[in-house]
């Protein structure tokens, strides 16, 4: 790897020399979504200071490669570059080629930005592409794109790279800006406009005892701002290990309960948990009544009432997810009236070995400051119980149960930087830092995942834990998973698998789809909720 490295940077350093023209190439780190018919391969960059036409570019696909799976391979010229951006190396002239928010418009390139030039529909191994275009003198961005075919497999992988083009018929000199990499599948499961919402944020994801995926999210009619808005919670049901998703449910609807508008009624930021010995499934959201359209973080009150304060509601299913119960109003059970904002940390909860139900909630208390901590049933979910918070200054956060007994919460921390961790033996009645709390785990202050799998019930035999986040400390992107094998006290490099390099609302939920096989629903940069699956043995070399 370190050779290849040297020799690339050599040959950039040639070609300055030289004085010849360029063509950089940069290859994406992004899911190849199998519903989209175009999805960005590769950034081609040409500086046209002596050329004049490209005549061809060659793609060469690894013998790995699922060729069958891929429908089609597409070149398009994407224009030329702003003067205000001279002196920086861009790889496109602008941010998305194909969008993510724009309603209805989330799967194909945008004809505004694009030209098809060149098109190579079932390919062989090698594919060549013969734009033969005349280029702008100066700065010109082409990009390479991959179309899949819908029977292509979550967990097939794409390996190919550029191998050569030319210039006014001759060899061109190719630059990497990056190291070959696998191109991992994805699916789309929510995009902007589907069902005409403007938006769907906050995932979390479950695996019933049937191995049924259930993913669950805000669905944000009108934009994607927080509660209170217009927001109903969504459920998507797949059955065949995300492969493909049922039509979308809505597990808690208010409509426009007690004569006010559906924008002042939005229930949201929703949990799910498998009661792993009776099969029921729970859904926990937030439900806000009035509060003016002013956002609820800051417009919920103290006291229990409906008019006041946000409501804590739970829905709950019993078979395995198609059809879902009344709400189930526990706010009066549950919280403390001198808080002025109790929820839950959306993504999705926990059954614990002795069958406890235990879902992550956060607060905001008397001196409007977040904490974030538990709340759990001992009778299947008749009733509910909350002790006190792990750590001040918190608010969504992911909890398992790391020992018999003993569960781990993984918070986000407003303090930056990285995550909070606290352990707790006792329900959350006390709670002990974990020695990775503040250190272990980057975070640029977003939600993220937890998940701890069992010996028992994975291909590999030993204890795991799961985390999924934005692995970075500024920006969400760069989603990633990453795997412990000594109950978090470090989660090594080697144990990480980075899915999304680009720029997203981040938030993310693990589940584990069989013995050899781990699921995330996840807000990425190409679509609002994202399914991938990834092999254990992928993950942990």
């Amino acid at each position: 790897m370190r050779k290849a490295l040297i020799l690339n940077l050599l040959l950039v350093i040639t070609i300055v020399l030289q004085g010849a023209d360029t063509i950089q190439v940069k290859q994406t780190k992004i899911p190849l979504l199998i519903d989209r018919n175009d999805n960005v391969l590769f950034y081609i960059r040409i500086d046209a200071k002596e050329s004049r036409k490209l005549g061809e570019i060659v793609l060469q696909f690894s013998d790995a490669t699922p060729l069958h799976e891929i429908g089609s391979v597409k070149l398009y010229y994407s224009g030329t570059e702003a003067v205000q951006r001279k002196g920086n190396i861009f790889y496109s002239p602008l941010s998305q080629y194909v969008s993510s928010h724009a309603a209805g418009k989330t799967k194909d390139a945008n004809l505004s930005y694009s030209i098809k030039v060149a098109e190579q529909q079932s390919p062989e191994s090698r594919v060549l592409l013969t734009p033969d275009y005349t280029l702008f003198p100066g700065i010109n961005y082409f990009w390479v794109s991959l179309q899949m075919k819908p029977n292509a497999s979550l967990l097939s992988t794409i390996g190919v790279e550029i191998v050569s083009a030319t210039l006014d018929g001759k060899c061109a000199q190719l630059a990497f800006a990056t190291e070959r990499a696998p191109h991992r599948m994805g699916m789309g499961v929510r995009h902007a406009g589907d069902d005409g919402a403007a938006a769907y944020r906050i995932p979390g994801l479950v695996t019933s005892n049937e191995g049924t995926l259930l993913g669950v999210y805000d669905v944000r009619y009108n934009s994607s701002v927080d509660l209170q808005e217009y927001v109903d919670v969504g459920l998507s049901r797949s059955t065949d290990k995300g492969q493909t998703w049922e039509k979308m449910r809505l597990p808690l609807s208010f409509g426009e309960y007690g004569g006010l508008p559906r924008a002042q009624n939005g229930v949201g930021d929703p949990a799910i948990l498998v009661d792993e010995k009776t099969g029921t499934i729970w859904i926990v959201a937030a439900w806000t009544h009035g509060m003016g359209n002013g956002r609820a973080w800051v417009n919920s009150m103290d006291g229990n009432g409906l008019e006041t304060t946000a409501q804590l509601v739970l829905t709950k299913s019993v078979d395995d997810g198609r059809t879902w119960s009344e709400p189930i109003n526990i706010t009066e059970q549950v919280k403390n009236s001198s808080w002025n904002f109790l929820l839950q940390g959306p993504g999705r909860g926990i059954t614990m070995l002795d069958g406890t139900l235990v879902f992550p909630i956060q607060f905001i208390d008397s001196a409007r400051v977040p904490n974030a901590g538990i709340m759990y049933s001992k009778d299947r979910g008749e009733t509910w119980v909350i002790h006190n918070p792990a750590r001040t200054n918190t608010t969504e956060a992911q909890v398992a149960e790391v020992e018999p007994g003993v569960l781990m919460l993984n918070m986000r921390d407003n303090r930056g930087g990285s995550r909070a961790v606290s352990v707790t033996k006792d329900l959350g009645k006390n709670w002990t830092e974990h020695p990775s709390s503040r250190s272990v785990l980057q975070e640029p202050v977003c939600m993220a995942s937890l998940l701890h799998v069992k010996a028992e019930d994975n291909i590999l035999g030993r204890d795991i834990l799961l985390f999924s986040n934005p692995n970075s400390t500024q920006h969400r992107h760069h989603i990633t998973i990453k795997a412990s094998l000594d109950g978090g006290l470090s989660f090594p490099e080697a144990y990480q698998v980075m899915l999304d390099e680009d720029f997203g609302w981040g938030y993310s939920c693990l589940t584990m789809i069989d013995r050899e096989t781990v699921g995330i629903l996840y807000e990425s940069s190409v679509a609002h909720m994202t399914f991938q699956a990834v092999k254990l043995i992928d993950l942990i070399k």
